[in-house]
């Protein structure tokens, strides 16, 4: 028995000393805390034959610091432009002479370009995340004048001049294979010719057309207007006039609104929609530089007018009240019967800016964005800014910021100039660039078309 306690004691010890070991050799590991955006993309997945190191990608939080961006060295952007402090902006992607416009982001995190002039679509990806694209990869050709563009269920959609059309790349080899018209039940041509496409929360396909004129009463209903598909071009059956004879009046969901060149949907599901106002209305200093305000968001209700060519929104800035809409007494048309501009015919702006800034793309700033907190709850904003005006010193090209308490609008400020010389419009051939689209791009940072310069840029938050 004595001898039976002994070997017991022993073998305790043993036990002790080797757990002891053990936890002392714990503590020397290092402590990993995984993100969300510590997981790899799709596109980095790796097989259990492939068991390569795996890259970290930058984290993305609500306050990120200079240690989670990669930053590329100082360029002509940096020189030029003018961004908050804490912010740095650098050329991602240069040399694109077909026109970059609209912007999306693939399923796989790659940044695609409509090239509205050449009739291209243009892949810009960013394999070894250096915060520079490798190259410009051409995924389509051959459309016609192509502009918004969305990933949905699998194929790319695009909205060209008078049609939709979808395409796929099905053996990814980076070229699409597979080309299909969604709907060619678009007005084409004459007046505002780019055509913009987003997927509703609602499954939907929406499309915005412009008008033909800067002040007219449309003979074609889908003008000034925006659209409502199903995705594969047919008409739902609750759209306002499903049920129309006229066939161009069937995908009508909204009108007047002029030239609707972006819209989203905000988290609860509201439709926000921007708009340019029209060219020559007088103030009453005779001069065409302070009316119509450009109206930023739009609240767009289905079945409704939005008040162009008859009405525009007249508060600058905030309309928290939905004040009605005042008359355009200088249009020269006549009013038809019963319409007038009274809140129960015409939806007015939320938020408006000084005319002719000219507001085209635009993204909803959320938790993806990698910018301290209070800049993720902003929509950013392209102002193309206008050559149609003697006040050039104030109608800027520039990224707009507008500051949100949730969903309402409260404040803007300047986020992004630089683009041209103080005193020259933002027209003139001596401008060294003109933003058109701003989207969130899977690194969280914020991507900036410029279709004067034929560049991307690249916006991220260092927190110096």
């Amino acid at each position: 028995m004595k001898k039976f306690r002994v070997v017991f004691l022993l073998l305790l010890i043993i036990v002790v000393i080797g757990i002891g070991a053990l936890i002392e050799r714990k503590s020397t590991y290092p402590t990993v805390v995984a993100t969300s955006s510590s997981f790899p993309t799709p596109s980095s997945l790796i097989t259990s034959s492939e068991l390569l190191p795996s890259v970290p990608s930058p984290a993305i939080n609500a306050s990120p610091t200079k240690a989670t961006v990669v930053l590329p060295p100082d360029d002509e952007a940096s020189a030029r432009l003018t961004v908050p402090a804490g912010f740095a902006i650098r050329i991602f992607a240069d040399g694109l002479d077909g026109t970059p416009r609209f912007m999306t982001v693939s399923p796989e995190g790659d940044l695609f370009v409509s090239l509205y002039r050449s009739g291209e679509i243009a892949r810009l990806p960013d394999r070894n995340h250096d915060g520079l694209s490798d190259g410009i990869e051409i995924f389509a050709s051959g459309l016609s004048s192509p502009h918004g563009l969305e990933f949905h269920d699998g194929w790319l959609y695009v909205a060209e001049i008078n049609r939709v059309t979808r395409l796929k790349d099905a053996d990814g080899d980076g070229v699409f294979e597979t080309s299909e018209l969604v709907t060619d039940n678009i007005p084409g041509g004459g007046g505002h010719t780019s055509r913009t496409l987003h997927f509703g929360p609602d499954g939907k396909l929406y499309v915005s057309a412009g008008s033909s004129c800067n002040v007219c009463a449309e003979s074609d209903p889908r003008r000034a207007a925006i659209l409502r598909f199903n995705p594969d071009g047919s008409i739902p059956g609750d759209n306002p006039f499903a049920g129309a004879s006229d066939v161009r009046l069937q995908p009508v969901f909204a009108w007047g609104l002029r030239n609707s060149v972006d819209f989203l949907w905000t988290p609860s599901g509201q439709l926000w929609a921007d708009h340019n106002g029209r060219d020559n209305l007088m103030d009453q200093n005779n001069s065409p530089d302070t009316l119509p305000p450009e109206e930023i968001i739009i609240p767009v209700q289905g079945n409704k007018s939005h008040g162009w060519p008859y009405c525009f929104t007249s508060i600058l800035g905030t309309n928290l009240a939905g004040d009605a809409e005042v008359a355009d007494t200088q249009n020269g048309l006549k009013v038809p019967q019963g319409f007038d501009c009274s809140l129960s015919n015409v939806v007015p702006a939320l938020f408006t800016d000084l005319a002719h800034s000219a507001p085209l793309g635009m993204a909803l700033g959320n938790a993806d964005l990698a910018f301290p907190t209070e800049f993720q709850n902003s929509l950013y904003v392209a102002y193309h800014g206008s050559w149609n005006t003697s006040a050039a010193s104030i109608r800027d090209c520039k990224v707009e910021r507008i500051e949100l308490n949730g969903e309402t609008p409260v404040s803007s400020e300047t986020f992004v100039t630089g683009w041209r010389a103080a005193g020259e419009t933002c027209g003139s051939g001596s401008t060294w660039g003109r933003p058109a689209d701003v989207v969130v791009g899977a690194d969280g940072e914020l991507y900036i078309s410029d279709d004067k310069g034929n560049r991307i840029y690249r916006l991220v938050y260092t927190g110096e």
